[in-house]
């Protein structure tokens, strides 16, 4: 009895993990925007161009965790002047910080649709808890690479002054907006 009960406890979780899938960050078209206030004058609009990490998930079982890397230094307002003052130690300080992550620890579904993401954020130092709501998110067999890339549109928001990014405050709004636009190939 026992040994019959180990088997089926066995082949259980062998099938559950047979489901899991691992993805593969597509750094072509992955990137993390923002939006901060401009002294209540304007809203300020940037995106980090280098993005790279892995998602794993499973969709029958409605789980998932994801690993996240940014390159600090990759961030981009499309203005030179802009994009180095950020750099600076008054901003995301990347010659001491150079990468912001993202390990998102628990997938959301309602139904069959993934709808939120909760995870940490990892800026300056500092680990908050962030949840990224997700707007839109399908997987496809891409005509391409011949394989299922999977996609998603995710949003958040909070505070960089929780992260010690202080610059400019109260004049500047603490509050941020992120959004990400992401899609991850399943690898081999």
């Amino acid at each position: 009895m026992k040994l019959k009960f180990l088997t089926a406890a066995l082949l259980a979780v062998s099938a559950v993990a047979a489901n899991a899938a691992n993805y593969n960050i597509d750094p072509t078209h992955t990137f993390p925007s923002f939006e901060a206030d401009h002294m209540g004058l304007s809203v300020w609009r940037g995106k980090f161009d280098k993005t790279s990490g892995t998602i794993q998930m499973d969709l029958a079982a409605k789980t998932g965790s994801m690993d996240i890397t940014i390159d600090a230094a990759s961030i981009d307002f499309g203005m030179d002047k802009m994009n180095t003052h950020a750099k600076s130690p008054d901003m995301f300080n990347v010659e001491k910080f150079p990468t912001v992550t993202y390990k998102g620890k628990n997938f959301k579904f309602e139904g069959e649709q993934l709808v939120a993401v909760e995870g940490e954020l990892t800026m300056l130092g500092v680990t908050k808890p962030v949840t990224l709501k997700v707007n839109k998110f399908k997987c496809i067999m891409h005509p391409r690479y011949k394989r299922e890339v999977c996609g998603a549109d995710a949003s958040a928001e909070f505070k960089r002054t929780d992260f010690g990014l202080n610059y400019a405050t109260p004049a500047f709004a603490p509050e941020v907006k992120l959004a990400i636009q992401v899609e991850a190939i399943k690898a081999d």
